[in-house]
């Protein structure tokens, strides 16, 4: 009997898999065993799969896209039957260091107070920066944050951590601790089941660690809306109810302000691009958060991205050059810069601030902004603009219509949220 049963999620990433694969068959570790969950994927993932490696993997196909969680409980329940010892979650897009099984199996087996435990992730795209060495999750702020994002590597770090989180991209869990906790919770289809697996761990009493010596090279930007908003629905709705499930009595009137004030800042900023899915799918993900509906998406949560181009256009349009106080946040400056050229216009960048050059800063949030001369032109991280009179009486009408989004969202927030934690008690 082996002492391990891995199971690697796969959806429409077959050259990624096939490396992913390939990467943990020339792990130094060999005591174990390999399944491989495909979510229904069109790419010809499964039949690339079997024809490259056969009989050293164990392939379940299923006949529809479960998820993430879903994929990774089909796996993970199969390989429970055979008793292993230890199980383990692959993303199907990491690329395990050759001693990553074996350290984390060694770890284990010398920390009995470790119900699992995850490779430390570098980014794919620079493998001296980390991307995750552990997650905390900030029950003062209702978020999560990694502490360790994008530092550099430069050997100083503890061998491991204990940590509220872990990312399921290379971690590895006792059969102990699932006969404890259960498996990965399905109901969140896609994004923080992995943060709530870790969770219902700690509290169960036993420790989540991060294992420096044991290593892993993952792609960023799954998060990142691309074409839709796919992870914006997930994430929203896993987020609102992952918070809604786990906040003590006392702090449900401040989680409940700190959701409505973010969804605000959403459809604020829609309003003001005249981009209104982002908004929407966000607005419907807390509809379905607050009325206990889980796993996949339903019908018209999805929007393809709408970009407006006419308020960059009116900018680009008002002078021939330019100079920006990137104000720290490079590389949205350089995305100005890109948007420029890829709608056509051949500006002028200026490398300092001279008289009959507009000068643009770029800043967090334009609805922070207290000067409203119209002598500069500000940018923020999310592409809103304040230049023209219109955008000014958004940045001063904000303040008010926040209290008032907030006001009226507020009762039926909270009378939901006690209903849902009344179903669940």
């Amino acid at each position: 009997m082996k002492k391990i049963g891995i199971v690697i999620c796969n959806f429409n990433k077959v050259d990624k898999v096939l490396e992913c694969i390939q990467c943990i068959l020339e792990n130094k570790f060999t005591d174990y065993d390999l399944y491989v969950v495909d979510n229904a994927s069109t790419d010809g993932a499964p039949e690339a799969i079997k024809e490259k490696y056969g009989d050293k993997v164990r392939l379940i196909v299923n006949k529809e896209n479960l998820g993430g969680s879903g994929g990774f409980n089909t796996g993970l329940r199969a390989a429970y039957k055979e008793g292993y010892e230890y199980l383990m979650c692959v993303d199907n897009d990491a690329m395990l260091d050759e001693n990553a099984i074996g350290n984390l199996y060694e770890f284990l087996e010398e920390h009995d107070e470790v119900g699992m435990a995850a490779s430390k992730i570098y980014h794919l795209e620079a493998p001296d920066y980390i991307q995750q060495f552990g997650q905390t999750i900030d029950f003062e702020y209702f978020c999560t944050d990694v502490p360790h994002l994008d530092m550099y590597e430069d050997g100083s770090m503890p061998d491991y951590l204990y940590v509220d989180s872990v990312a399921a991209c290379s971690l590895m869990i006792r059969r102990s601790t699932i006969d404890k906790i259960g498996f990965m919770p399905e109901e969140n289809f896609l994004y923080w089941d992995d943060t709530e697996w870790c969770y219902l761990c700690n509290k169960s009493g036993m420790k989540v660690a991060s294992v420096g010596t044991s290593k892993a090279l993952h792609a960023m930007g799954a998060k990142k809306e691309t074409v839709n908003t796919f992870p914006t629905y997930y994430a929203w709705r896993n987020w609102i109810n992952f918070f809604v499930k786990y906040t003590t009595e006392k702090d449900l009137d401040r989680m409940t302000d700190t959701f409505l004030n973010s969804m605000f800042q959403i459809v604020y900023e829609g309003l003001h691009n005249g981009e209104y899915n982002r908004a929407k799918t966000v607005m419907l993900a807390y509809d379905d958060a607050i009325h206990g509906i889980t796993g996949k998406a339903g019908e018209n949560r999805i929007f393809e991205l709408d970009f407006n181009e006419k308020p960059f256009r009116e900018l680009f349009e008002s002078a021939d050059s330019f100079y920006i106080n990137e104000n720290e946040h490079s590389v949205m400056a350089e995305r100005v810069r890109i948007l420029a050229k890829n709608l056509g216009y051949d500006i002028k960048w200026c490398e300092k601030a001279a008289a009959g050059v507009k000068e643009i800063v770029i800043c967090d949030n334009i609805f922070d902004i207290d000067d409203l001369s119209g002598e500069k032109i500000y940018i923020d991280i999310n592409d809103c603009i304040l230049r023209t009179e219109d955008d000014m009486l958004d940045v001063i009408n904000y303040n008010y219509s926040k209290r008032s989004f907030v006001f009226a969202n507020k009762p039926v927030f909270m009378q939901k949220v006690r209903e849902l934690r009344k179903q669940d008690a």
